[in-house]
């Protein structure tokens, strides 16, 4: 008896010690108390894009925020999948949009804008360098070297790059088509190096969406409800097959960077080829909009757009931007998932991996468990 309670007195010391050891932890999940950066196009843009142009953003009007009652320049009808991880990560405060004034920057900032890309110059938007440049700006004044090393900077980029290519250049050949997939990761490639050199070290980097699944692609192209638009998904998968490697290179030759890649591709596709599996009765059209998939006009004053009664139902809010409801299974699998869906690791553990410390594993291809069709099982509003 004696000899348990002895035992039972070590292990409790054990515990307390182990508990206060890094006290600065998320209640209950020993998670740091750091950072979320953001950075890329409308996807994540938390309002930035309402304070580069002077005309009334659509994204700041009702019915975006609709879930919430809230229209507050994010592209959905409520939260968007980084607030989710923002939550799981224990931070108390909504990532504000870095633009915008007087925000609390001390847990993260979005410098996303929509419109943006990697090359050329966007129009009221900002390129992912001239975002990082950004934060080069706010960074002396805002975090200290320790507290950026320990942040987590998401980044999704690169479907205006090649939306816009496309819509230029419809007969583009193959070797035309590889040459600019090669100069727009090249060039997400040196912004990654120039965030690691201003301090970053722990990167999730989110590969392209199936992007002629997009309803407002759909819409453009007329491919129909049950198809879609293949050069677009042809070129977003090129450019997802250069992530991961670009990234190992990097691990390996970058002292302590550290990356995990979210594959958004399938998850997107997985969706849209079997949305009742997810809960969704509409797949292929939008939540809000005009046109043949109600991918136009959402929000805009002088376009009277159709708007649907249950959002929840729907993958798409508008034409090419999640419903909060698809957004929320996005920040639990960015947060936990396996490595089928995020890898090496996931959000959790790259946030937990200790600071400096070599990678023990790497991104490896995978067999992709969605067929590469790009068909679609919802039928628009059959279902209502």
């Amino acid at each position: 008896m004696v000899g348990n309670r002895s035992l039972a007195l070590v292990l409790g010391l054990f515990l307390v010690l182990t508990l206060f050891h890094n006290p600065i932890t998320v209640a209950g999940q020993s998670i740091p108390a750091v950072a979320l950066f953001t950075f890329g196009d409308s996807n994540f843009d938390a309002g930035n894009k309402q304070s580069l142009t002077k005309a009334n953003v659509p994204q700041g009007f009702w019915p975006y925020g609709k879930s919430r009652d809230d229209p507050n320049g994010k592209f959905s009808d409520g939260f968007i999948a980084p607030d989710f991880v923002a939550k799981f990560m224990g931070i108390p405060i909504e990532i504000p949009a870095a633009l915008k004034p007087n925000v609390n920057v001390s847990r993260g900032a979005s410098f996303a804008v929509a419109d943006a890309t990697l090359l050329g110059a966007p129009v009221e938007s900002l390129t992912l360098n001239q975002q990082v440049r950004k934060f080069n700006q706010m960074k002396a004044t805002n975090w200290n070297d320790d507290f950026v090393k320990k942040s987590l900077f998401m980044i999704y980029i690169g479907a205006n790059d090649y939306l816009n290519f496309t819509k230029n250049n419809p007969n583009a050949d193959a070797s035309a088509q590889q040459a600019f997939v090669t100069s727009v990761t090249n060039k997400l490639r040196n912004d990654i190096s120039l965030l690691y050199s201003s301090g970053a070290s722990k990167f999730v980097i989110q590969t392209l969406a199936p992007l002629g699944c997009l309803p407002i692609v759909r819409q453009d192209y007329n491919t129909g409800m049950d198809q879609c638009h293949e050069t677009l998904n042809n070129l977003a998968k090129q450019h997802n097959e250069k992530i991961g490697p670009m990234l190992n290179e990097m691990a390996r030759t970058a002292p302590g960077f550290q990356f995990t890649v979210f594959d958004f591709y399938d998850v997107i596709l997985r969706r849209t080829q079997r949305s009742l599996n997810y809960r969704f009765l509409v797949a292929n059209s939008s939540c809000c909009g005009v046109g043949t998939h109600n991918a136009y006009g959402c929000g805009f004053p002088n376009v009277h757009s159709k708007l649907c009664e249950f959002q929840r139902s729907y993958l798409f809010f508008d034409g090419r931007h999640n419903t909060e409801k698809a957004q929320e299974s996005f920040g639990h699998l960015l947060f936990g998932a396996d490595p089928n869906v995020i890898q090496p690791m996931n959000v959790r553990e790259l946030v937990i991996y200790p600071v400096d410390e070599p990678m023990r594993e790497f991104w490896l291809p995978t067999t992709s468990s969605v067929s590469d069709s790009s068909s679609s099982s919802s039928n628009g509003y059959e279902f209502y």
